[in-house]
């Protein structure tokens, strides 16, 4: 998995890159069909944001979170995309176990 940081208005400090590493790379943990993360780190006057772009298979998951703290809203990023990761490995089962679920006729 590759993540890629980048900052609009701000300098990603190894720190914060480390930061948003191991907050994302624990993502691994619920699927491990993610081919790499685009994140943004966003200063906009009192309001620190951080978006990112999840690519996976058979999706592209987008979350966003905004906060006084960078480090607050980059954890409430990662809050976001483990919800919609652990929904979109869910999603892809259940069509997975109706595919193989062979339906028997009713014999009346």
């Amino acid at each position: 998995m590759r993540i890629n940081v980048s900052g609009h208005h701000v300098e990603v400090t190894d720190s914060l890159r480390e930061y948003v590493t191991n907050k994302l790379g624990r993502l691994e943990r619920h699927f491990d069909n993610i081919t790499h993360i685009d994140v943004t780190l966003i200063v906009e006057k009192l309001v620190q944001k951080a978006e990112a772009s999840v690519h996976v298979s058979g999706a592209d998951l987008f979350a966003n979170d905004h906060d006084e703290n960078m480090y607050a809203a980059i954890d409430g990023l990662a809050d976001k995309l483990d919800r919609q990761v652990i929904k979109h490995k869910e999603k892809i089962q259940g069509k997975n176990k109706r595919n193989s679920v062979k339906q028997i006729p009713d014999e009346e």
